[in-house]
């Protein structure tokens, strides 16, 4: 595995969120009953488990759809290919605090031409859009339950916020124009960030955010109907929109906490919402640990997959296929 972009603190920070996400898996299941936990995720069975797979990978392939977007909006053309390698060695870091170390393909991409303020311009957009879907999503089913209303005003009020600032245009520019003072930190740092949100400005036009929500909002219900079908393999007959809002809610608590990976935030909110309709903890804690286990780690076992094979993670460069 590269030896520069996966080690140091990011490695550590891998290993460390594998770690405590065992840790705590194996303290809840002791919790519930071991036993009936093993018990409830039998019921789920292979094909279950491969369903719920296959689900998590129409949510990255349109997630990667509307990575593409974001880069030919920004002018760059990667062979999809090769972008979607570097996409997907992303998530090798996506146990980190705000998926932050998601950035990493920017690193990738710099090694293809591309500027830093464009790839971060490109994140920035697709954590926001992420966002969008999960507080969309996470509605569905405040007609259901009451609970946790005031998550979803808060990620609603950081995203109007969000988009507030990106529609400052003048401001922005403004910014980005008296910090440009090259030797000192503070003011260099301003620069980057008035420079990528003026790039990420051209990420949310109408027509590019409306395009961007669908895809997002149809990505995350993929999970979310894995976690249904999940649900419902365990013998409850939940409706699909109550598992949406169980699993939106969830990753909006993870994502606002901004602990690794949404760890311990994601899981407890989960668990709770199922305790909350009757689900015995057992098959609460279950479904809680295969719903995380085809979304979150999956996607960081490809990621770790993708990077140890990813050219540009090595540093070689491939100058001929620049596309800037």
């Amino acid at each position: 595995m590269s030896a520069v972009l996966l080690s140091g603190w990011r490695l550590r920070a891998v290993m460390a969120s594998i770690i405590l996400a065992v840790a705590l898996y194996l303290v809840v299941a002791l919790w519930a009953g071991a036993d009936e936990v093993w018990r409830a995720l039998k019921m789920v069975g292979i094909g279950g488990l491969a369903l719920a797979l296959a689900l998590s990978l129409v949510n990255y392939s349109l997630r990667f759809t509307r990575w593409q977007l974001y880069l030919h909006t920004l002018h760059h053309r990667v062979p999809w290919i090769a972008s979607l390698h570097i996409y997907i060695s992303g998530f090798a870091l996506t146990t980190t605090p705000g998926k932050a170390g998601e950035a990493l393909r920017g690193v990738l991409l710099k090694r293809r031409g591309l500027p830093y303020p464009d790839s971060f311009a490109a994140f920035v957009s697709e954590r926001l859009s992420d966002l969008i879907a999960v507080v969309l999503l996470s509605m569905l089913g405040l007609t259901l339950v009451a609970q946790g209303t005031w998550l979803i005003a808060a990620g609603a009020a950081f995203i109007l916020a969000a988009l507030i600032v990106l529609s400052w245009r003048r401001p922005l520019a403004w910014l980005q124009r008296i910090s440009d003072r090259p030797g000192q930190r503070l003011w260099r740092s301003l620069h980057h960030i008035a420079t990528i949100l003026l790039q990420a400005r051209r990420c949310h036009r109408p027509g590019l955010l409306a395009g961007a929500t669908a895809l997002s909002v149809i990505a995350w219900s993929a999970e979310a109907l894995a976690f249904w079908w999940i649900l419902n393999a365990m013998g409850f007959e939940v409706s699909f929109a109550f598992a949406a809002f169980v699993f939106a809610l969830a990753m909006l608590a993870g994502a606002l906490s901004f602990l690794p990976g949404g760890l311990g935030g994601t899981e407890a909110v989960m668990v709770a919402l199922l305790l909350w309709a009757d689900i015995p903890p057992a098959d609460a804690v279950a479904a809680t640990m295969l719903i995380r286990f085809t979304t979150l780690w999956f996607a960081v076992i490809l990621g770790l997959i993708a990077l140890a094979t990813n050219p540009e993670a090595h540093g070689r460069e491939r100058p001929d296929e620049h596309h800037a």
